[in-house]
């Protein structure tokens, strides 16, 4: 993937497991008559029993409604829909800093444009959410920006965070070629995974542990494959070690500040849309302030849409609407068919270079992407203990 927002950040740590699945106890599967007996007998129940009825009820009620959504139309549509969103971006990435008739627009520039426009859309989910009203949403964004400058603060940190890390992947893709960023930037799971360690405290596996160690091989032999091609580019403003340097940065600070977000998430009631408005105040600040430290001098002599054109519009909108496509498509897939997408996404992209820009893997590289892949579907598998209860839930 490009660019990730806070809410991919959170799904990619958990590895892709069970998440969205709801896991029902036996005794909560018979409909028809735990129903009947249910609403006979809550005239006399105490109200423990009653709560246990109604969360009976609002289980059975998502389970229905998942079964509902998963036909193989939505299921595969969404598929379909995530590999486009996680190819098409690194691809029009790629082209936009490689291509260019005249000035390269300035990478700065879209972070920030990317961060108004990401703010603009969570406002505007929070306004649909309020009913569209315009008092109450002045309310919840005031009780939780203007009055909660803590929160703000604090969130600042994983801010910055993204910030640096969106910079870096822009530098990575004007020295990489876009399979070998896609394959080198699975290192976020390692990093991910050391944080959720230290940080969260998380116990992982004996094979997730195996799939951490085969995506770090994996990672190394694309990284000592030379040129990930047979024949080396002619290009000599492109520095394969800088991009390689700016991945690795990317994967920590991508780690570091989504296990952060996460641990934020985790110990509050507010709502992630409501997280990402807290974050995209400090983000646009930051973001605007690096705009005029790194490139003041290029933005005074030329303007601050310098080397501006449909296709670098467009690497912005997708950025910033990518988070929001990534969970609306898990919404109605899940986790592990995510996992399955970025797999998918490392092999297309290989492909389309190949086609599109002269891309010439060596046996090393696809050895290195083999392992990439396996390592990334290893992760994701379902610990052992839950595979019996998962294949009570999950559609056949």
């Amino acid at each position: 993937m490009g660019v990730q927002s806070a809410d991919d950040e959170i799904m990619d740590m958990e590895g892709g497991n069970n998440e969205n699945v709801t896991l029902l106890p036996t005794s909560n599967r018979a409909d028809g008559p735990v129903s009947k007996r249910s609403s006979a007998a809550s005239p006399g129940l105490s109200t423990s029993e009653l709560t246990t009825t109604a969360t009976r009820k609002v289980k059975r009620l998502r389970k229905k409604k998942m079964q509902a959504s998963d036909s193989p139309l939505v299921k595969y549509g969404s598929l379909c829909l995530l590999v486009a969103q996680l190819v098409g971006l690194v691809m029009l990435m790629r082209y936009s800093r490689t291509h260019s008739n005249g000035d390269l627009y300035l990478p700065t520039t879209a972070v920030f444009c990317m961060e108004v426009m990401k703010f603009i859309a969570c406002n505007g989910v929070v306004f649909f959410q309020k009913d569209k009203s315009i008092k109450m949403y002045s309310a919840e964004i005031y009780t939780n920006t203007w009055m909660a400058p803590e929160e703000i603060l604090k969130i600042s940190v994983p801010s910055f965070l993204y910030v640096v890390q969106n910079n870096l992947l822009y530098l990575a893709l004007s020295n990489l070629d876009a399979a070998t960023y896609q394959v080198c930037y699975q290192l976020k799971i390692i990093t991910t995974a050391l944080f959720s360690a230290t940080m969260l405290h998380r116990k992982f596996s004996k094979t997730k542990w195996l799939a951490l160690v085969i995506l770090t091989i994996g990672v190394a032999i694309v990284q000592t494959s030379g040129n990930s091609a047979d024949n080396v580019e002619k290009d000599s403003d492109q520095n394969r070690a800088l991009g390689l340097f700016a991945i690795l940065c990317a994967a920590c600070t991508s780690g570091f500040s989504g296990v952060y977000f996460e641990k934020i998430l985790k110990g509050s009631s507010t709502t992630l849309w409501m997280r990402n408005i807290q974050m995209g105040l400090p983000s646009m600040i930051i973001s605007f302030i690096t705009v005029f430290v790194q490139d003041g001098s290029t933005i005074a002599e030329k303007g601050f849409f310098v080397g501006y054109s449909p296709v670098v519009w467009t690497v912005v909108v997708i950025q910033a609407v990518g988070g929001l496509i990534v969970a609306v498509v898990v919404k109605y897939a899940d986790n592990v068919l995510k996992t399955f997408a970025s797999s998918f996404g490392i092999v297309i992209s290989c492909i389309v270079s190949a086609i599109f820009f002269d891309f010439h893997p060596n046996f090393a590289f696809l050895c290195g992407t083999s392992l990439v892949v396996l390592s990334t579907v290893l992760y994701s598998k379902p610990e052992k203990r839950l595979r019996r209860r998962l294949k009570s839930v999950l559609p056949k």
